[in-house]
């Protein structure tokens, strides 16, 4: 019996859910065996720092030359508008570039010598230690970051600063704009000198679990559902040669807000609250999707803010059909939940549009296990759960059930940041462990493209402890070496005598 045809992969426009065009077809396991083999084979032409940099360096150029395109593909594809997508491209190569400049520096390399000391006991050998790229990198593009999160995104910037080449699988909700992107970054290695294959693109569910599995694969980098990565996840671990995954799969990103904070600018905080929540149509991974706030008057004032913020908010559209299904079948569920209200009433919008809205309940329902742990899950889509908590009791025994989060804010009073009251002191001892990034005040949909940054948290937030986002992104990709007395004309230039590559080093008993 003859093979059945490759599946077709369409664009579809999310705005009315037709086909735009057939962009490609799923890829085989061949085709996808074929992408890793070549990627693999080319891996050498990634080891000069110079022609890397460069790399990072042209292929933000050629986006920026292609932008109108690429914001016109990806706009059709996703509905996420021009001016988002404008932002989103600039951050995206500003990522390249800021990488080029990490490989440039090259304190990423973790250079460390320990020379030869008889006096210690025992006594030290020679030993000079740093870091290389681990091989081909598995990359799986995002749905609600078709540029910054997806095959021109910070995994894919990060792997080939690290001197990995990478298979990206291409995301469904925006296949076009993946191979227009994926073709700006093959004519920016060929164009430095590189061989082109040092990116590939596939397509395809059944290719992405052909991917996390292939021998040659070194490492993986995902930013999707929890369902999703986790089965990713587990099929890295159950390879006859584990390798690592790094995952960003789901986040609650909690928001305290203080009786004292409330009192003092209530308004403020509803209306911040009600922008973050329904950004982008609710869609960001640090949209905030649970938040206690006080019962009583200042609470009231809150809510009302948000309330009258959020029924502002035009219907929006989700980056597809099935997206939409879930945040309304979702939403209902929680609503009918008992002691669940609905100041603003969140779902469908229209055919194919959905509407935002809020959530309240007694921070006490949530106190404890049952069936409003369904409010303690992400709802993707514009749309939060506000709990009422009586006392800052209550409020610690909802924070002690949540899981691991990408991001944990409060808000505080003047009082409270200055210090005079120990309440500031105690939240941010209780969110600290529960989220990568703690925020005072703000909010935290809006992650900086900062060397401090971290993007992670603890599961389910992600699958490891490091970050996505910032210079230390390129962190995953490598791995420690150390050479012990080993001759100076055998060793790596990046370890021999007089650092004659200029990198930074740590040398000597302290280092």
């Amino acid at each position: 019996m003859a093979a059945a045809p490759p599946a077709p992969v369409w664009s579809v426009d999310p705005r009315t859910g037709k086909p735009r065009e057939q962009v490609a077809v799923e890829a085989t396991p061949e085709e996808v065996d074929q992408a890793v083999r070549s990627a693999h084979a080319v891996r050498d032409a990634l080891a000069g720092r110079e022609v890397r940099a460069a790399f990072l360096r042209t292929a933000a150029d050629l986006l920026d030359e292609s932008a109108d395109h690429v914001i016109e593909a990806a706009d059709a594809e996703t509905a996420l508008g021009p001016g988002r997508l404008t932002g989103e491209l600039a951050r995206t190569t500003y990522q390249l570039r800021s990488f080029a400049d990490v490989v440039d520096e090259g304190a990423y390399l973790d250079v460390l010598i320990s020379r030869a000391d008889a006096t210690q006991t025992p006594p030290w050998p020679d030993l000079r230690r740093y870091k290389v790229p681990l091989g081909v990198v598995a990359v799986y593009a995002a749905s609600n970051f078709p540029l910054a999160f997806s095959v021109p995104g910070g995994d894919t910037a990060s792997a080939l600063a690290a001197g990995c080449p990478v298979v990206i699988k291409a995301h469904p909700d925006h296949p076009a704009t993946a191979e227009l992107c994926a073709d700006a970054l093959r004519r920016a290695a060929e164009r430095v000198g590189l061989p082109g294959d040092v990116v590939q693109l596939v397509h395809g569910f059944d290719a992405g679990v052909e991917l996390v599995r292939h021998p040659l694969v070194k490492a993986a980098g995902f930013t999707g559902s929890v369902r999703g990565g986790r089965a990713l996840f587990d099929a890295a671990a159950a390879r006859p040669q584990p390798i690592p995954f790094h995952g960003e799969l789901g986040s609650l990103n909690p928001v305290v807000i203080t009786e004292a904070a409330a009192a003092e600018r209530a308004e403020e905080i509803g209306a911040g609250l009600a922008a973050s929540m329904t950004l982008g149509v609710g869609q960001f991974c640090t949209k905030p999707g649970l938040v206690l706030a006080p019962a009583g008057e200042a609470g009231d004032r809150v809510l009302k803010a948000l309330t009258h913020e959020v029924s502002e908010v035009e219907a929006g559209v989700l980056l597809d059909h099935r997206m939409r299904a879930a945040y309304v079948d979702g939403v209902r569920e929680r609503a009918e939940l008992p002691d669940v209200d609905a100041p603003v009433t969140p779902g469908a919008g229209g055919e194919h549009t959905v509407g935002a809205g809020c959530l309240t309940v007694p921070a006490a329902r949530l106190a404890a296990e049952g069936a409003h742990d369904l409010l303690l899950e992400e709802c993707f889509g514009p749309v939060t759960v506000v709990a009422r908590y009586a006392d800052s009791a209550e409020a610690s025994a909802v924070l002690s059930r949540l899981p691991g989060n990408l991001t944990a804010t409060v808000q505080l009073s003047a009082a409270e940041k200055a210090g005079e009251s120990e309440r500031g002191a105690e939240l941010l001892a209780e969110l600290t462990p529960l989220a990568g990034r703690v925020l005072v005040d703000g909010w935290p949909t809006g992650v900086a493209v900062a060397p401090a940054q971290h993007h992670g948290g603890p599961y389910p937030a992600t699958t490891s402890t490091s970050t996505s986002v910032g210079g230390t992104a390129i962190e995953r990709w490598l791995r420690p070496v150390t050479y012990q007395n080993t001759p100076e004309p055998l060793l790596p230039p990046e370890l021999r005598d007089g650092n004659p590559l200029g990198l930074p080093r740590r040398e000597g008993r302290t280092a």
